[in-house]
């Protein structure tokens, strides 16, 4: 049974008063001191709680879609992205041999997502408090304080939602954090968990919120739904916001894992019922300048300055090519690599056997489709850095929401369908169901990338390579040499439908995917450490992590990168 926080009330402490004594007089002069905290204060009203509440996803996921904090430097960890340029850490991070994430006062900062993520978290909490103090207090608990008792309970369970984002998003980005959750004093500071501690408390939120929503079938009051700022533009059911809740509760479960022993003992059973009743399209926000919700490096930064931004390494993106020019580029030592066309039968690739065709193919997709991203201009747009991680290509996905200028706004894909399906079919082939992981497999393996079905073909089993003979895709790097390509099996086809569906939409997902998987290059850091700004106000010492031979890095993996 899902673990369920349904406390309802909650203490909280008001803010002292200063008082002081004016020279000889009788009487003392009594002030609020208003540089303090007064969360009672700024939760007094139900309106300022439920304002509050609502903008509690936003937080959360503007923390992790920042231009300028880790999620530039995580797309080059995982290689979804390539640049050599030291902005925002990027060429430092792309960089083979790993180097440690630096935890020093010399070091680049690593506080802004634990900053503003534990901040979010904790706001959520002190709403949730505060709703609960109100209701408590509330002479006519019939009504509501909100206005009607289905108004509450959806602010509950909003509250709760937005405190598992902030609290799961933690545990996915660093090895530690504080635990939050509603009852705790405003005052009060948490301790350090180690990040499944703070996933298993973000998990116990989010089974709370689809619970307290629950609820609000047996009250009185208007249909439970969000208001459309709360979740980027548009209203949701309560039927459709449990499945944006169930689904992310999918992708933490699974994401929290930093090798493949914890990938493994994931709780696979429950990762394919939220999966299997999760979102049934694509969930979107609309973002850009005006709106509140950003969309980040992906949607703006990325294009900057022709490709020396955002390139797409040939690292993993290779697997997709038929011809054998991955096998001769896998061949030599890493510094003599260079570029080279992949040709593949994967129809979200620009078609054609030669540069000049592909450049013709390579026609920006209308809208915000999504569905068709390798990009590659013509030679005279070439940023060449002379490195292994040059290539021809760029991303396309969100080139239009970078050039709805002067805004940068429109539908974003906040988590694709896609995801989810591979979500379920994980869970499936874990499980050893391997015809129904082959089932959600195909659904972009054959619906998007027009490429052989594995049901079609037999392939329902673990070992059985995919099919299409020497145009197989994907073709993996294979062991000892790691120097010459075979055909995937079932798992590694699942694994390049991963990549290639959420690459560029889903943060940070190559590097949490891969570190489960077990694929990231060596000594890539599988988390970040505590920021040194928190270890130094809690008086402990900083840490570095990752780097070859160091604490909390890859080991080599399954392609022997």
């Amino acid at each position: 049974m899902p673990r369920v926080y349904m406390k309802t009330t909650a203490r909280l402490l008001t803010a002292a008063l200063v008082v002081a004594t004016v020279g000889a007089c009788k009487d003392a002069l009594v002030a609020e001191n208003l540089s303090n905290p007064d969360v009672t204060r700024v939760f007094a009203t139900p309106a300022a709680v439920e304002q509050t509440i609502g903008t509690g996803y936003q937080a959360c996921r503007n923390a992790t879609l920042g231009t300028g904090g880790l999620q530039p430097q995580i797309s080059t960890l995982s290689l979804e992205a390539y640049s050599g340029l030291n902005n925002f850490e990027m060429g430092p991070r792309v960089g083979i041999p790993r180097n440690p994430i630096g935890n020093s006062l010399s070091s680049a900062s690593i506080f802004g997502e634990f900053s503003s993520l534990s901040r979010a978290g904790r706001l959520a909490v002190n709403a949730v408090n505060a709703l609960d103090q109100l209701r408590e207090d509330d002479p006519s608990p019939l009504d509501g304080v909100l206005g009607e008792p289905a108004r509450d309970l959806r602010a509950r369970s909003f509250g709760f939602f937005a405190i598992g984002c902030n609290s799961a998003w933690l545990a996915l980005y660093y090895d530690s954090a504080g635990v939050v959750k509603p009852g705790m004093a405003t005052e009060e500071i948490p301790p350090l968990s180690g990040y499944k501690a703070v996933m298993d408390t973000a998990i116990m939120m989010l089974d709370s919120a689809i619970a307290i929503a629950n609820q609000t079938t047996t009250v009185t009051g208007a249909a439970f739904r969000t208001p459309s700022a709360w979740l980027g533009g548009r209203e949701y059911s309560r039927d459709e916001f449990i499945r944006v809740v169930r689904s992310m509760r999918a992708r933490f479960r699974a994401g929290v894992a930093r090798t493949p022993a914890e990938r493994l003992a994931v709780d696979w059973p429950a990762v394919i019922a939220d999966a299997e009743n999760g979102i049934l399209g694509d969930f979107r926000v609309n973002v850009g300048n005006n709106t509140g919700w950003n969309a980040g490096y992906y949607s703006t930064q990325i294009y900057q300055d022709g490709r020396t931004w955002g390139q797409m390494s040939l690292m993993y993106y290779g697997m997709a090519d038929t011809s054998r020019s991955y096998d001769a580029w896998l061949s030599v030592k890493l510094a003599d690599r260079s570029p080279f066309l992949v040709l593949t039968p994967d129809k979200r690739w620009p078609s054609g056997n030669t540069r000049t065709a592909q450049v013709a193919a390579s026609i920006a997709p209308p809208g915000n489709s999504y569905n068709h991203f390798p990009y590659i201009a013509a030679a005279s747009d070439d940023a060449v850095d002379g490195t292994w991680g040059w290539s021809y290509y760029q991303h396309n996905r969100s080139r239009a929401l970078r050039f709805n200028s002067p805004t940068n706004s429109g539908d974003y894909p906040e988590f694709m369908k896609p995801e989810l399906d591979l979500l379920a079919a994980e869970g499936y082939f874990r499980t050893n169901n391997f015809a129904k992981a082959a089932e959600k497999i195909d659904l972009s393996r054959v619906g998007r990338g027009g490429l052989p079905g594995l049901v079609a073909n037999g392939v329902l089993d673990a070992t059985t390579l995919v099919p299409g003979g020497a145009a197989c895709v994907p073709r993996v790097p294979t062991a000892p040499a790691f120097t010459s390509t075979l055909c995937g099996n079932m798992f590694e086809a699942l694994k390049y439908e991963k990549r290639m569906e959420t690459a560029y939409t889903s943060v940070a997902r190559w590097w949490i995917d891969g570190r489960g998987w077990g694929d990231l290059v060596e000594g890539t850091a599988i988390h970040y450490p505590v920021p040194r700004q928190e270890m130094n106000a809690r008086q402990k010492q900083p840490y570095p992590l990752g780097g070859i031979g160091g604490q909390g890095g890859a080991a080599r993996g399954t392609y022997g990168f």
